[in-house]
């Protein structure tokens, strides 16, 4: 992969191979996003867990006490008093089956899917397109509830859900690159307690085999995974 000169030139500010305590690799995290824009501050952890087996599957929701910084369009599937209870929530978007042909169509302006129980036969026509995107509601992520006013409240104030990828790494933003480094390292470690309490009984051996932490446009910087724990 070819990368930009602001790329390159941060890559020579730390050691890319040195694995940092979480305060010196949030402090260089900062540093090292210098786009324009204010950049979203991921991080990347990759587990010995093996997905392809349910027994070792990792997924759920955390709320991050800063929030993520960004503005969360959150699409509830509800009718009647949970329709109305969504909207005095603050969901954008509120509705029930005649929504399904709207989203086939290609609608998907929206960041998370709140559903209440009753509806998931309806959401679960819609599959094949939220699936694949990481939207489908999931009881777990808290995304399938009666109580919807919870669910959008917690969404809004930055709830996020962690799940593993098919390479068995968990990909989330913890905040922006404009939060001081107390707002990242309070998100981050909310994060990692949550996903260090949520290991699989089935998973032996290291559990967190890599974290590491990176800005939208910029390079990644390693955290060492046995100070976290």
């Amino acid at each position: 992969m070819k990368h930009g000169k602001k790329y390159v030139e941060a890559l020579k500010s730390y050691d890319k191979l040195t694995q940092y305590d979480r305060d010196e690799a949030i402090t260089l995290v900062k540093k090292l996003a210098t786009a324009k824009f204010d950049e979203t501050i991921e991080a990347h952890i990759r587990t010995g867990c093996d997905g392809r087996h349910a027994d070792q599957q990792i997924r759920g929701a955390v709320v991050l006490p800063h929030g993520t910084g960004k503005q969360v369009r959150v699409l509830v599937f509800a009718k009647a008093a949970k329709a109305d209870e969504a909207q005095a929530a603050g969901a954008e978007f509120v509705g029930a089956e005649e929504l399904v042909p709207k989203i086939q169509g290609g609608w998907l302006d929206f960041d998370v899917v709140v559903a209440t129980p009753d509806m998931m036969g309806v959401v679960g026509r819609l599959g094949r397109i939220l699936g694949p995107k990481g939207l489908m509601p999931n009881p777990k992520a808290g995304t399938v509830t009666m109580d919807v006013t919870k669910a959008v409240n917690d969404i809004k104030a930055g709830k996020i859900e962690y799940r593993l990828d098919k390479t068995n790494i968990i990909h989330v933003p913890i905040g922006k690159a404009s939060f001081t480094e107390e707002q990242l390292a309070d998100n981050f470690q909310t994060l990692m307690d949550a996903i260090i309490k949520a290991k699989p009984s089935a998973v032996k051996g290291q559990f967190l085999k890599s974290v590491t932490i990176a800005p939208t446009m910029g390079p990644g910087v390693k955290v060492n995974p046995m100070k976290l724990s």
